[in-house]
Parts: C-alpha cells; sequence; structure tokens
C-alpha cells in the first residue's frame, strides 16, 4: 500500500463535529431547487426570467474547471518517481470506462426491449416538425463521424481548450506538461512549485463561489420549471420514470456491486457527497460538483495524481447516465416509428453508441448530437424522430449527470484499488462521517494558509488533504534546486 491508514485510534472513534443543518450547504441548495420549482410553476414569466442567475454561476464554475484539472494532472504527474505507473494508470481506467459504458447501455437497452414504451405512437418520421434548436443538433449530429473524437483531443491551440472549456483536450495537454515536466528534473522544480501554489489558489476561488450555489440553484430551476412546464412531465411520464428506475437500478446493481467487491458502501459513499449532488440536482450538469469530488476523493485517501487523471478523463469517457439515456432513447424512437430492431440490429447499434458517445462528449448538446449521429451511422431510425423526446431532455439531464458522477466517484476508487494505493480503512470512516487524521503534509511549499479552504468549506462538508506530492521526487527537487542555487 502506498498511502498510511491515518484513520484508526481515538480519531476513527469519534464524529466530525457536526455543522447545525441550517448552516449546511446541502440544505440551503436543497431549499432554494424547492423555492426554484414553485416560482417557475406557479410564475412561468418570473422563472424565465431567473435563467441570467443559474447561467451566470454555472459559468463561474465552469470558469474554474479547466484551469483546476490542468493544474491537478500537472501536478500529479510531474510529482510521480515512476511515469510508467501513470499510463498504466491512464489505460486501467480506459478499459474499466468501456466495460461500465457496456453495462449501463445493456442496462437501457434491456429496459426499453421489457416495457416497450414507444409501442402505439405509431409516429410519422416525415410529418414530424422540428424546430430551429434540434434542427442544429440534428445537423451537427448527422455530420459527426464515429473517429472524430479521437482526431478531436489534440487542439489547435494551446490556448483555445481552457477559452471553450473543452474538458478532453485541457486533460491531453496537461498530461503532455506533467510529463515534460516530470523530465525536466530539478531545473522544473520552481515550475512545479508554482504549479502547486496556484492550485492552491483555484481552489480558494472555488471556496469563494460555492458560497452563491443556493442562489444558482435557484435561478437555474426556476428557470427550468418556467420554461419547459410540467406538462412534458404529465405527458411522458412513463419514459421519463422507467429512465430513472432504470438508473437507479443500475446505481444500486452494478455500481453497488463495485463498491461492495472494495467492502465499501455506496450508500455511505452517497452520503459523504451530498453537498455536491445537491449542487448538480440544481444545476442540472455535473461540472460544477468536480472539483468537490476531486478534494474529497484525496482526503478520503485516493493518491492525487490518480484522482487528477481519472475524475477528469471520466468527466469525457465515463458517461454512465449518458449511455442509459442513449440506448433507452434510441430503442424509444424505433418503437415510436414502428422500426423493428432485431437483436444483432440492437447489439450493433450499441457498438456504435460506443464510440459516437465519447464523439459528442463536452459538447454542448451532446446527447442529442451523440443520438443523432448514433441514428445517422445505423440508417435504420429516423433522424426526425429525437423531436418526440426533445421537450422532456431537460428532465433527463439531472439523472444523466448525477449517474454519471456516481460512475466518476466509483471509478475512481476501484482504480486505485486496481493500483493497489486505495487505502480502504481510511476510506470508510470518512465516508461514514468520522473525523480522521489530515493526509500528511508532504509538500512543504504547501503552507496551511495557502492550502487550507476549511474556513470557507466547513459548512460544505469539505475537508483539506494534506496529500500532495510523491516526497520521494517533489522533496528531493526542491532539496536538489536549493542546494543548486
Amino acid at each position: 500500500m502506498d498511502h498510511i491508514t491515518t484513520a484508526g485510534g481515538a480519531a476513527a472513534a469519534k464524529k466530525a463535529p457536526k455543522t447545525r443543518w441550517y448552516r449546511q450547504l446541502y440544505f440551503w441548495v436543497l431549499t432554494a431547487i424547492v423555492i426554484g420549482i414553485l416560482v417557475g410553476w406557479l410564475a412561468p414569466s418570473a422563472g424565465i426570467a431567473m435563467e441570467p442567475i443559474g447561467t451566470t454561476f454555472v459559468n463561474s464554475m465552469k470558469m474554474l474547471i479547466g484551469p483546476i484539472v490542468f493544474l491537478t494532472i500537472v501536478g500529479g504527474i510531474a510529482s510521480v518517481a515512476d511515469l510508467k505507473k501513470v499510463g498504466m494508470t491512464g489505460l486501467k481506467a480506459l478499459t474499466y470506462f468501456q466495460i461500465g459504458t457496456i453495462f449501463a447501455m445493456i442496462f437501457g437497452l434491456v429496459a426499453i426491449n421489457i416495457f416497450r414504451l414507444g409501442d402505439g405512437v405509431n409516429a410519422d418520421a416525415g410529418s414530424i416538425k422540428t424546430s430551429d434548436s434540434a434542427a442544429k443538433l440534428i445537423d451537427a449530429g448527422q455530420h459527426q463521424e464515429w473517429w472524430q473524437f479521437l482526431t478531436h483531443i489534440i487542439p489547435n491551440s494551446i490556448v483555445g481548450p481552457f477559452v471553450e472549456g473543452d474538458i478532453l483536450q485541457i486533460i491531453f495537454i496537461a498530461v503532455v506538461f506533467g510529463i515534460a515536466l516530470n523530465a525536466m528534473g530539478k531545473v522544473g522544480a520552481p515550475v512545479l512549485d508554482g504549479v502547486q501554489r496556484l492550485t492552491a489558489v483555484m481552489f480558494k476561488i472555488l471556496g469563494f463561489i460555492m458560497k452563491a450555489a443556493p442562489i444558482g440553484a435557484f435561478g437555474a430551476m426556476a428557470y427550468a420549471v418556467g420554461k419547459f412546464g410540467v406538462s412534458s412531465l404529465t405527458s411522458m411520464g412513463g419514459l421519463i420514470a422507467l429512465f430513472y428506475a432504470t438508473s437507479i437500478l443500475f446505481v444500486i446493481v452494478v455500481l453497488g456491486s463495485v463498491m461492495a467487491f472494495l467492502k465499501l458502501n455506496i450508500f455511505t459513499m452517497i452520503r459523504h457527497l451530498k453537498e455536491e449532488y445537491m449542487l448538480i440536482l440544481g444545476t442540472s450538469t455535473a461540472e460544477p460538483a468536480l472539483p468537490g469530488l476531486m478534494r474529497k476523493l484525496e482526503h478520503a485517501g485516493v493518491k492525487k495524481e490518480t484522482v487528477g487523471l481519472v475524475v477528469p478523463t471520466g468527466y469525457s469517457f465515463n458517461l454512465d447516465g449518458a449511455a442509459i439515456y442513449l440506448s433507452l432513447a434510441a430503442l424509444y424512437i424505433a418503437q415510436a416509428t414502428n422500426t423493428d430492431l432485431t437483436i444483432g440490429q440492437q447489439l450493433g447499434l450499441l457498438a456504435v453508441m460506443l464510440l459516437t458517445s465519447k464523439g459528442a462528449a463536452g459538447v454542448a448538446g451532446g446527447g442529442f448530437i451523440a443520438l443523432t449521429a448514433t441514428l445517422t451511422t445505423i440508417g435504420t431510425i429516423p433522424a426526425a424522430g429525437i423531436m418526440l423526446i426533445f421537450g422532456i431532455d431537460k428532465f433527463m439531464s439531472e439523472c444523466r449527470a448525477l449517474v454519471n458522477f456516481t460512475g466518476n466517484a466509483v471509478a475512481t476508487l476501484f482504480i486505485a484499488w486496481w493500483d493497489r494505493t486505495l487505502d480502504a480503512d481510511r476510506v470508510r470512516p470518512v465516508f461514514a462521517g468520522e473525523a480522521v487524521e489530515p493526509m500528511p503534509a508532504e509538500d512543504p511549499v504547501q503552507a496551511d494558509d495557502a492550502t487550507d479552504i476549511d474556513g470557507d468549506l466547513t459548512e460544505y462538508g469539505h475537508h483539506t488533504p494534506r496529500h500532495h506530492a510523491d516526497p520521494s521526487t517533489s522533496q528531493d527537487r526542491r532539496r536538489a534546486y536549493s542546494e543548486s542555487v
């Protein structure tokens, strides 16, 4: 084990000091969501007017995602002694992601084949009217090739991905930069020092922005309900209910089994991440919860380089919720348009979705683009049929994001176990809310006042990890650098 268990003794036996319920983030976010639903339902025009509030908050969070992902990956890779371990961790993660995606898609296919909610709709694909916004997504999907996600990884410029918020390209730049910095030895020590200090600054800014989470959740939810109303919920409630039920079953059965294999409890993990779940529920996207997930997993004992590589990559490649949605939606459209598909054709559909789902990762309207690309590639299901579910997509986005988030948390824990670096004896009490000793302060440059964000996030349930660089490399480099100077 690379980690030292610090959850023993009296510290593990005591519960962490509880913040009063009315001061905790998840309570205020949940309250804001309820108020937002009521405003959007009772006063739709007022709810729609709240759009700038939700959009501004989400944009302020997305502003930090790129720098945090870049700095975390660079700091992790540049600090390890053996770069081969980083490469193996990446290969293990991609293997796990593909297997998880296949299981998620199979769940969606089985569910819609059992309940066949599209039968009896008898929609005429030729007479389906397409809205302007949907037409743009359909056009993008029809021009989306299965291989484009490979070529898309490499950006046109080094600053473009940060401007556009393209996580996949940021990961590519960060990996290359981290490897180069690692190879520089003591010459790169001051750069690595700056990277780690900038990481602390980014998380400090995150602490400031998180205080506005309830306001952002209120604005986003009020707009969603005011804009789309509840009529679509009642008209296609069956499909929405099936998607939610299938997703919950997948989390409990598949992801729960993975956690049981690790001798961990998925429900304690979910409870530990409740603030992030409330944030996702309010904003309908998992991106604002990415920094919090990374910090909490680090505090739980997962190595920083593992967290920094697996979590951001999973946001593009490990989309369990989106996989369930794609398979279920594609078969629903086929049934609704009276397009009969054999088992072989459905398996072929699954194979195509494994590629097209990656091609639309990180793109606005990516779910519809991936769905359209899949239908266009197969050629047997009319792409215009996506209009049948266009109106209810908003009410499925929360569930997709929640399942994606849960899948990435479980994936990171599993990859850490696979690398033999998971300290399960520390993870259990952390997830249970017990007090544990902070991770060892392995980087002497990181002063407590520079990295301690508990003052900003105590009520949000975040803990300050003291687990930074590998002491066998980062400390030696700084010592060598100091001696040379």
